[in-house]
């Protein structure tokens, strides 16, 4: 029954990449003829073009077009097949990277079809996150940034979902600072004075000065969180460094592109190098980084590794999705609980080590979310109000 249920599953995903020869595509018609099939077959679609980070839906439209021009190069006892172009309608142009981690699911569909557990939703409003942060400045006012509102002073113009500070004609007297919150369901885009970009995400804080002074080092501090930097380069500032400080450790940049996540609530601090060249210093080590390289840095017993990373999973998260490659369910769910400012527990701690590989969009519904996951991963779970139970 289980090499049955992977030969389909293999059909499948040669039928949405466009590999399945007219032998296979009449296969995997006869088996949909079974309504039970059919319904299997729709929801494998749908989860497909769900995880593809390209798509947030199924593009019925473009599927079907798609579909029906390969159908009229079929021989003419195919091409006129009214049940494969019925079906077509449904299909998403899916990259092999989402069929791959759909696989997962649709083979639990297809074991778990007959015990299926309706997840317990009470008084839901979990919303996914958006731009938003509270600018501190130097005179302690606070000043909340949102979709909708704008601020501007002499330094700096923000339209709400991003803020960006002007670069200085000349020296400032003094070095003043300012301090950017991101919220839990929060993330904010920040350019400073010198050019530097920084993107923060949820539950992040980063203080820094208004203005630079020429020649002397940039430093500023991530206080807690994750931020990824583009750094103006040195050669642009009279040779000046950039420094990113934080409690543990300060990283030295000549200019360069990188990720640093050092939530409160986790005891590792992670330096990933995406372009250029940077020292991680601590008051015991140094430990430089070349591009694709990670430290991790464990601040209660001062270790540090390194190893190399997949780049592109560590930073999706600026581009508007969750990689998970080998995350255990319990790192998985910190990322959810910030990013859609829910508490998640867990009833049944073995599920905690459960280890997950699929792309989400973060637009997503927390519901869709959690049924990718049940189909994967948990048994059940139960929204109440902003609380999450993993069952």
């Amino acid at each position: 029954m289980k090499e049955e249920n992977k030969n389909i599953e293999d059909l499948i995903i040669k039928f949405l990449t466009k590999e399945a020869n007219l032998d296979e595509l009449r296969k995997l018609e006869l088996w949909i003829c079974n309504p039970k099939n059919e319904t299997l077959f729709y929801e494998y679609i749908r989860t497909s073009a769900f995880i593809n980070m390209t798509l947030g839906t199924c593009d019925k439209k473009g599927a079907k077009a798609n579909i029906e021009s390969r159908i009229k190069k079929e021989k003419n006892n195919f091409r006129n097949n009214s049940k494969i172009k019925n079906i077509a309608k449904y299909a998403a142009v899916a990259v092999i990277a989402a069929l791959l981690t759909a696989a997962f699911i649709f083979r639990d569909l297809l074991y778990n079809a007959q015990s299926i557990i309706t997840p317990v939703v009470v008084n839901s409003n979990i919303k996914p996150g958006t731009d938003k942060a509270t600018l501190i400045l130097e005179d302690g006012s606070a000043v909340v940034l949102e979709k909708g509102s704008s601020f501007q002073t002499q330094s700096i113009n923000s339209n709400g979902e991003q803020i960006v500070y002007k670069a200085r004609e000349q020296n400032p007297k003094e070095i003043v600072y300012n301090i950017l919150n991101i919220p839990r369901g929060g993330q904010f885009y920040l350019k400073l004075s010198d050019g530097t970009e920084v993107w923060l995400n949820s539950e992040s804080q980063l203080k820094y000065p208004v203005a630079f002074l020429d020649g002397k080092t940039r430093k500023v501090e991530l206080v807690y969180g994750e931020a990824y930097f583009n750094v103006s380069p040195s050669t642009e500032h009279q040779g000046a460094k950039f420094v990113v400080a934080n409690n543990a450790q300060e990283l030295e940049v000549l200019g360069t592109q990188f990720n640093i996540k050092a939530y409160k609530d986790e005891s590792n601090i992670y330096t990933t190098l995406v372009e250029g060249k940077v020292q991680v210093n601590t008051s015991t080590f140094k430990q430089i980084l070349v591009p694709n390289q990670q430290s991790k840095l464990n601040v209660v017993k001062n270790e540090i590794s390194v190893e190399m990373v997949d780049v592109e999973n560590e930073i999706s998260w600026i581009k508007g999705v969750f990689s998970f490659k080998g995350k255990t369910l319990k790192d998985i769910m910190k990322v959810i609980s910030r990013w859609y400012d829910v508490d998640i527990v867990f009833e049944n701690k073995d599920l905690e080590s459960i280890k997950f590989k699929g792309t989400l969009d973060k637009n997503q519904a927390i519901e869709d979310i959690l049924s990718i996951m049940k189909s994967n991963s948990i048994n059940n779970y139960e929204i109440k109000d902003k609380k999450i139970i993993i069952q």
